[in-house]
């Protein structure tokens, strides 16, 4: 793989820096770069700032509305948007369920549910893990059962840790449709508006305080048949399709690299009575670990994503870089926060109150904690690592994922 960008390539990254300078948000990006809550409107404004550039959807062809940007573009545009602190699209609806829907779902589908996906007139999210059905997913046991007239699916059962679903108004679910044949064999993929009757979403708070999953009931609630994506009981297939999508995002090598620069930093600064922590031989020699790394993922990164764009659902590959990938993340989530020191406390002005310190970035020493915290989630969610490794072992010694 030829690693040097070309001239073409380096036009589109200035092209994209001179967009980030021109339409992102000073407030916006603030928010981003202290760990603040953009909230839902802040999402939706970014949203519609890219829906006009025609950048919301570089992944989609453009047949389907998308930007149909090639694998080095997109790492492009998520390098500069993630050091220009630009929110990250929530993913839902853009880069989990239209893949499915171009790839397996109706035409009719594809008509109706794919605009309203780039106009943000539907907020998506996603129904997947279940109270005692997470990393074992295919033992859910949320009910679709479709009525004598075959019209409507009554669904009843639990989704849990829903991301962002106090804001969706639609959600896209893995139901049981056969109890009578393997557990894979049985299971269903639905579309379900939030608003029907006997949909309930109830908040589930974390440790510190932020209402940002949620648990999502159904007592009842009548499905219309015109919602059910592809075929009745071959929705793990589709599942898995989207999950291999899930992985790859879940990366964030930009993400990653506007990380490792906040650390670098921090780490340089000079602290009052000390010299900078950049200059102890073991925490550099976790830097520079880690950035070498990054680096060798970034370029797996662009294989894989490759392999996508070409209509290749991603393999084993987007298991590997799943591990490899939420392992860096939160390494250096942990050289942050060493490297802040008690400005990564939550509560930073009580703690050092009466100290000669000197803070060395207020914007980048804030969140480092709490990013820390809330990003051990990494490992697990998308399929823990655990059974990452599990697939990659069985792929790579033989007998299939």
């Amino acid at each position: 793989m030829d690693l040097s960008y070309s001239d073409e390539e380096k036009a589109f990254r200035a092209e994209v820096r001179a967009f980030l300078e021109e339409k992102l948000p000073k407030e916006m990006s603030d928010k981003i770069r202290k760990g603040e809550e953009l909230g839902k409107k802040g999402q939706e404004e970014w949203h519609a700032i890219l829906n006009a550039q025609g950048w919301l959807a570089p992944n989609w062809p453009k047949n389907f509305g998308g930007a149909e940007w090639d694998a080095v573009q997109r790492h492009i545009f998520e390098e500069e948007t993630a050091a220009a602190y630009a929110p990250r699209i929530v993913p839902f609806g853009l880069s989990m369920l239209a893949p499915v829907l171009q790839k397996f779902g109706s035409q009719e589908q594809n008509d109706y549910w794919l605009p309203r996906i780039l106009s943000g007139e539907d907020w998506w999210c996603q129904g997947y893990s279940e109270p005692g059905a997470g990393s074992d997913l295919a033992s859910l046991k949320t009910e679709a059962v479709l009525n004598e007239e075959g019209t409507h699916y009554i669904v009843n059962g639990q989704k849990t840790w829903t991301t962002l679903g106090q804001h969706a108004n639609m959600i896209f679910c893995l139901v049981r449709t056969d109890k009578k044949v393997k557990q894979q064999e049985g299971i269903s993929f639905l579309l379900i508006d939030m608003e029907t009757p006997g949909v309930e979403v109830r908040p589930i708070i974390l440790l510190d305080g932020t209402h940002e999953v949620n648990e999502v009931w159904f007592t009842d609630c009548k499905v219309p048949v015109e919602n059910l994506v592809g075929k009745e009981n071959e929705g793990w297939t589709y599942a898995k399709y989207l999950l291999t999508h899930e992985r790859t995002n879940i990366a964030g090598v930009g993400f990653s690299q506007a990380g490792l620069t906040a650390v670098k930093r921090i780490a340089r600064a000079e602290m009052s009575g000390g010299k900078p922590l950049m200059e102890n031989p073991h925490f550099a020699a976790r830097v520079a670990r880690v950035e070498i790394d990054l680096m060798a993922m970034s370029t797996t990164n662009l294989r894989i994503v490759s392999k996508a764009a070409a209509g290749t659902a991603p393999g084993v590959e987007s298991s590997m870089l799943k591990v490899k990938g939420t392992i860096i993340r939160q390494e250096i989530n942990d050289l942050a926060r060493r490297a802040a020191g008690a400005y990564a406390m939550p509560f930073a002005s009580e703690a050092i109150e009466g100290s000669n310190l000197a803070l060395p970035d207020p914007l980048s020493a804030g969140p480092v904690a709490a990013q820390y915290f809330n990003n051990r989630k990494l490992s697990i969610f998308g399929g823990s690592n655990e059974i990452q490794r599990q697939i990659i072992a069985k792929t790579m010694m033989g007998g299939g994922a």
